[in-house]
């Protein structure tokens, strides 16, 4: 037989894409009829203000007309930090359904004006009844009386939560859906999932939602940024979530500007502004985010205001068919917050958790065509009852395509609701003994359950987000199951019984023991994975000093996890966990086994798979798998080949046309480039908000970039890229073990790292940081301005070509910050490059030789200090004669502000070089000592982002 000759990789990957293109060109012909047309039309509609507001709020609106009116009508609500924009795609598939669809963007979101109120009855929930009102007198929508539209109402997050409001207030509403939403704000935000008494145990995933609880500080934030802004920060019900830009620090700081009384006038209302703290919130929400953000925990006034717009205070009141959906992948709000509201409402009830949430994604078209399926019932009258039953999404394995095999069980009711039978629930014994963990100074460094925001970012399947948990050694007690021997359905919140005393001599921090519980799921090889991300925060508000034991119930993460055959249960209790708010105060707690059963929910029912159809599709599916298969390996190699560029194999850091943009839009870093050289102490500055802190974790390679590169000594990072071992990093507040010494700290964060120990350089780092014989000293017994230089001297550990620190000088005084501005500078001249993200511009000034400076996310200016500073032509003489020498200045033509100020005359040259003005000194006869620019940093700093100060 004759040869065939090889393909070329390239033919074998346009074959395949020809193929792919044909055969959906098939799938598109026999495809059914289009969908039907739906009209839109957009209005702004005029509700009351509210109590203490302008006497209207402009509403900016959208109606769905379907292609047969009148029709009943969905309200349909956006999510927090989204707009009417954000909810078009699942209005539109309700208006192809029949409904009349009415879409609005919130008060203080899109362009409606008006204040946030976070859902509250007089403001947010007044105004979805106003719009009630508006469609009772639409020719297109059907009623069943004057004033009464057939309504329904459906929403994801902020806008599920006003779905329960609006229901519990407004009986004309006929129906709703409310999508992964919260019960009570309050516990949300600030959980406490531990009671001295018993945790209910009659549903699939109660908590015990008891006082105290631990502030939830990274949504928190993020949130808070999100209505700073007025929008750009989508909800995954709405669209998807982001991360913050910043930190959470920044939130904090322009809240308690606010309570502290120094933000400027006419908050919220209007387009914030640069002086406005509270953004577009009223000023009781401001206020209360500023008091819990604060402290760290949440005070009377702020938990009865989180109460007060909360679904919890309406949710008797609800007598119509509600469909509860909620995600199990929400470290926002889990499984338990859909829990307590499926037992409060009144009327028939059914509920579905699947695999999404705030860091899972929302709905799939399955579960949308599942929530219409509930508006034709109970609004149109058409199709089958949907019932009142529950069901939930089982994870399994992955498939050889790489997704997740999904299956759904489908039980008849509820568990523990509506005359429904109690949970079942199966003792799984637990084994370990007593053990005790740390919280550090700060409770940083903090062990890692969730990255809130991320989530969704990370991976649609829990597998990869649940795999990149950590905790701490020394801060985390462990207890651990046998192994299965067959499999264990997890569905709900497991419930455990710990005995927790605070160690003799170590009291607990004022405001009680803050702990962290969470429930992993370990396979055979010991490869862990937490189901969720979830983790349950709790409170033991009142430990007794002299050790004396205090036992709780802690309700562990609700979750949906098939613990597979040989597989162990680990029940983990950690004092950190860097999503939440922990006590500053170093402390040390015992924690042992109450009870060695592990109580776990099973809810038996059936199964049913969403794999896809077989048939036809299975081969289209295949060249669709080759196809992406030949354009991964493709773009690996790309990226493989484009790894290291030997031009810039000594320069420390490049970054050209960096820009990061997270869905829904925002932009949070857009085409910066800028270059480090070796020697170089740079600073880089910013207001809060122009992309700094998002800017420094791409270059940690923690996140990628949307576009553009990151060349550190010429190779492009990426995570887990090789040349990270060459950067060493140092973020605020990183903690030591009190009890060890300064020495025996650095030693043990060195063994962590996996590296020789002839490669941590421990003597030159030491030496450089100038701590001399404190540093076998305990570091209990060190000032603050110890504790930083023991934090460089860890990040100098192995000598990193490029250091990168974050507020290296926060919370030292004068002296202490002179002594850390010579450490960087001793380490610059050692021939190796520094990167300092700081606020202290007199610092920068005198620390650093060159500046970056960014502001909403774009370079404004980079270069020397000097060169910065002397940007704005205004320039210092000191002179012998003051007023001659100013009297011949202001003679010459462009130049203006002349001041004279003792020996020292200042003026604006606009662009004169100095040495012309010089000349012209000289030759009306005057005596010129020294000339300069006048500027300081921050003059120029200001001037730069807009807010110029002599403006």
């Amino acid at each position: 037989m004759p040869s065939l000759p090889r393909p070329r990789p390239r033919q074998v990957v346009a074959g395949a894409l020809a193929v792919a293109i044909a055969a959906a060109g098939v799938v598109w012909l026999n495809t059914g009829d289009e969908p039907p047309p739906v009209a839109t039309s957009d209005q702004v509609i005029e509700v009351p203000g509210g109590p203490g507001e302008q006497s209207s709020v402009a509403l900016d609106t959208r109606l769905y007309l379907p292609e047969t009116t009148p029709a009943p009508a969905v309200l349909v609500a956006h999510g927090f930090g989204g707009s009417k924009e954000s909810v078009d795609d699942d209005a539109t598939e309700l208006a192809q359904r029949g409904f009349t669809v009415l879409t609005w963007s919130a008060r203080g979101f899109g362009r409606s004006t008006g204040e946030i109120g976070l859902n509250s009855p007089d403001h947010e929930v007044a105004d979805a009844r106003a719009l009630v009102d508006w469609l009772a007198a639409r020719p297109e929508v059907v009623t069943d009386g004057p004033g009464d539209p057939r309504v329904g109402v459906t929403g994801g997050s902020y806008g599920g939560a006003l779905s329960l409001l609006l229901a519990g207030t407004d009986q004309r509403v006929d129906a709703l859906v409310p999508v992964i939403t919260y019960n009570d704000l309050g516990q949300a935000l600030v959980p406490n999932s531990a009671s001295t008494g018993e945790v209910p145990a009659g549903t699939p995933a109660p908590n015990a939602f008891a006082e105290d609880g631990v502030f939830k500080r990274s949504w928190a934030g993020i949130f808070f940024a999100a209505g700073m802004g007025g929008a750009g920060l989508a909800d995954p019900a709405g669209d998807a979530i982001e991360e913050s830009t910043e930190d959470d620090d920044a939130a904090e700081a322009a809240a308690a500007a606010a309570l502290n009384g120094t933000g400027a006038p006419g908050m919220g209302g209007g387009p914030p502004g640069a002086a406005d703290p509270c953004g577009r919130f009223t000023d009781a929400v401001c206020a209360a985010y500023a008091q819990i953000a604060q402290t760290g925990q949440a005070g009377p006034e702020t938990m009865a205001l989180l109460r007060s717009v909360s679904p919890v205070t309406v949710t008797a009141n609800i007598t119509q068919p509600t469909m509860l959906v909620q995600g199990e992948q929400d470290t926002l709000f889990g499984l338990d917050q859909a829990d307590a509201t499926a037992r409060q409402v009144k009327g028939p009830v059914k509920v579905v958790w699947y695999t999404g949430g705030h860091d899972g994604g929302g709905p799939g078209p399955d579960l949308r065509a599942e929530m219409g399926e509930w508006f034709d019932f109970h609004l149109r009258g058409i199709g089958a009852d949907p019932g009142t039953g529950f069901e939930y999404a089982v994870q399994g394995a992955l498939r050889a395509q790489g997704s997740p095999s999904v299956r759904t069980v489908t039980a008849p009711a509820y568990p523990g609701v509506g005359g429904a039978g109690p949970v079942e629930r199966r003792s799984l014994a637990l084994t370990g003994d007593e053990q005790v963990i740390v919280n550090p100074p700060g409770g940083n460094p903090a062990s890692i359950s969730s990255m809130p925001g991320l989530g969704s970012v990370i991976g649609s399947s829990s597998r990869l987000a649940g795999r990149l948990a950590i905790d701490l050694p020394g801060q985390s007690a462990r207890f651990r199951s046998e192994a299965m021997t067959q499999q264990l359905l997890v569905a709900g919140s497991s419930t455990v019984r710990l005995r927790i005393s605070a160690v003799p001599g170590t009291p607990p921090p004022e405001g009680g023991a803050v702990m962290f519980a969470k429930l992993y799921d370990l396979d055979a090889n010991g490869v862990k994975t937490l189901p969720g991300s979830a983790v349950s925060p709790f409170r033991v508000p009142e430990l007794p000093a002299d050790g004396s034991p205090v036992e709780v119930s802690v309700a562990l993460p609700g979750i949906v996890r098939p613990v597979e055959t040989d597989h162990t249960v680990e029940l983990v209790v950690s004092a950190t966990d860097q999503a939440y708010q922990m006590p500053a105060e170093p402390a040390a707690y015992r924690v042992a086994l109450a009870d060695a059963d592990l109580a776990v929910p099973l809810v038996p029912g059936v199964g049913s798979s969403t794999a896809p159809p077989a048939g036809p599709l299975i081969g289209i599916g295949v060249v669709v798998g080759l196809v992406i298969v030949a354009g991964a390996v493709a773009y690996v190699r790309r990226r493989r080949s484009d790894t290291f560029d030997p031009e810039l194999a000594e320069v420390p850091l490049v970054i050209e046309n960096l820009a990061k943009e997270y869905p829904g839009g925002l932009k949070a870093v857009s085409n910066l480039s800028f270059r480090v050289e070796t020697g170089q102490v740079l600073g880089l500055l910013g207001p809060n908000g122009a992309g700094k802190t998002t800017t420094l974790r791409m270059l940690m390679g923690l996140i990628q970039p949307t576009e553009g590169t990151i060349r550190v000594f010429g190779h492009s990072i990426r995570p887990g890229a090789p040349v990270l071992s060459r950067i060493g990093s140092f973020v605020e507040g990183s903690g030591f073990l009190p009890h060890l010494t300064g020495r025996q700290n650095m030693e043990l964060y060195w063994a962590a790292t996996g590296r020789p120990l002839e490669e941590a350089h421990f003597a030159e780092a030491l030496e450089i940081a100038g701590l001399g014989g404190a540093v076998d000293r305990r570091v209990r017994t060190y000032s603050q301005g110890m504790r930083q230089r023991l934090a460089i001297a860890q990040a100098m550990l192995g000598f990193p070509d490029l250091m990168v620190l974050d507020e290296p000088t926060n919370g030292l005084d004068p002296p202490q910050i002179h002594q850390m501005r010579e450490v960087l500078r001793r380490y610059a001249s050692t021939g190796r490059t520094v990167l300092v993200s700081s606020h202290l511009l007199a610092e920068v000034e005198q620390t650093c030789d060159h500046v970056v400076v960014m502001h909403r996310g774009k370079l404004v200016a980079a270069g020397t200090v000097e060169d910065i500073v002397a940007g704005g032509g205004e320039a210092t003489f000191r002179v012998d004669d003051p007023e001659t020498a100013a009297e011949a200045l202001r003679g010459v033509g462009g130049v203006g502000g002349v001041t004279v100020d003792g020996p020292l005359v200042h003026a604006d040259l606009d662009g004169m070089p100095r040495s012309q003005a010089l000349k012209v000194l000289v030759n009306a006869g005057v005596a010129v000592e020294q000339a300069g620019p006048r500027r300081r940093l921050e003059d120029a700093f200001l001037q730069l982002v807009g807010e110029d100060p002599q403006g």
